[in-house]
Parts: structure tokens; sequence; C-alpha cells
């Protein structure tokens, strides 16, 4: 005996839970709010390591505290002289330090180029000026190549106030003084007077390069252009 089955109406058919396009919104943004809170926390409570411990530093010959006047290293009597204008949370700034740094470096060790740093903040109205005046504090201490180096070498980290006094313990510069000008703000007040000699000269955006105060063009803000730019001077 053969037997025939009713197909099944699907407008009878059990409801199966179902979830609505709002509420994977909702979950997908719960997800991605998670995932910054958590990248936020890394970048502020990561460890600092150094990498320039041993190294030899330049001399600090113009200290920060002089108005309009930007923190010169390197030995004095050197034919080329390098101006770089760069705010610590600029991501272009820390791109030509990638790119040109070891460059840098070299020419201020050999005496080869003095370098003159003037940290603007304007980036981020809260964390520019806060790495700014910790790079003062380093350089006060004779510290500035490494304690910038170091800065940019980890840009992706917060760099806290807390972070800020780790690197220069880890430097060799983390005294209560150290810790005191870093904490207080110290030298906002030089800050603003290298922000004003800046506009006077100016400058409109960071990195800004001159070499022996002519501006180093953006298509030569590289290891070949500023090592080409400087023997022109020195040699």
């Amino acid at each position: 005996m053969s037997s025939t089955r009713t197909p099944a109406n699907p407008l009878l058919q059990p409801n199966k839970p179902r979830i609505s396009p709002g509420i994977v919104v909702v979950i997908v943004l719960v997800l991605a709010l998670a995932a910054g809170v958590g990248v936020q926390y890394y970048r502020g409570h990561s460890k600092v390591e150094v990498s320039s411990n041993g190294r030899a530093e330049p001399a600090v010959i113009t200290a920060p505290g002089a108005s309009g006047k930007g923190v010169t290293v390197g030995k004095a009597g050197a034919k080329a002289h390098i101006d770089l204008y760069l705010d610590f949370r600029c991501p272009h700034c820390a791109e030509f330090e990638e790119a040109t740094g070891a460059t840098v470096d070299k020419l201020v060790q050999d005496g080869t180029a003095t370098l003159t740093y003037w940290p603007l903040q304007f980036v981020n109205p809260d964390a520019s000026p806060r790495l700014a005046n910790a790079f003062a504090a380093a350089a006060a201490n004779g510290k500035a190549l490494s304690y910038a180096d170091e800065m940019y070498g980890d840009f992706s980290k917060s760099w806290t106030t807390d972070q800020l006094i780790e690197l220069g313990k880890q430097l060799g510069v983390g005294d209560a003084t150290f810790q005191q000008a870093v904490q207080d703000n110290t030298y906002a007040g030089w800050l603003e007077s290298v922000t004003k000699a800046a506009d006077d000269r100016g400058v409109t955006g960071t990195p800004t390069v001159y070499v022996n105060d002519k501006q180093l063009p953006a298509d030569q803000m590289t290891p070949e252009g500023l090592q080409k730019a400087v023997d022109a001077i020195a040699s």
C-alpha cells in the first residue's frame, strides 16, 4: 500500500530564533569598543624598554630654557647645522625619524653637523606638550638625542607620565629633579617661546628641516637628500 506525504507548509513550520540586524550591530560595536579599550590600556601600561643604553651621547650645546632657542646637540664648531622642527606625536615625524634617524645621529656623532631640536606641540593637545616637556627635562640632563630616539622608537606607546619617568630612569636621568620637571610641566613657558620662534620663521608643519638656514624640500627629506645637503656645506 502506497502512501503519500503532504508537503510541509512553510508557513506552519516552528519559528526559528533569529538575530535582528540591530542586535548584530550592537554586538559589533561592543566588541570594537572592548578592543579599543584593550589597545589603549596596552599603550598606556606596556613596559618601557630602551635600545640606546651605553652609546655615546652628544653634548648639549644649548640646553632647554633659553627663550626662543631650541636644544642644540653635537660638537661646537661643526660647519653644518641642522634645525629639526618636530612634534613627538606627529606620525610623519616618526616616519622621518625611522628613515633618517641613523643618518642624523651619525652626522652629529662624528662632528659633521650640530642638531637643534625645536619641539612643537600642536598634533595632540594633551600628549604633545607632555612629551615635549619630558624631552626638555631629559635634555637638561644631557640625554636629548637618546630620549627623542626612544620616544619615536616606540611611537605606538601612549607615553604616559609614568612611562616618561621610567624612560628617564632607564637612560640614567631618572632622579628626583627630572621626575619633578616631568610631573610639573616645568618647561611649558620655554616651549611656548619655541613655538613663537617657529611661527616667526614661517614653520607651518612637522617635520620641517633646515640645513644652515636653508629649508630642505620635502622630496629631499631622505637619508640621501639630507646627507647631500650637509656635504655641500661641510666639504
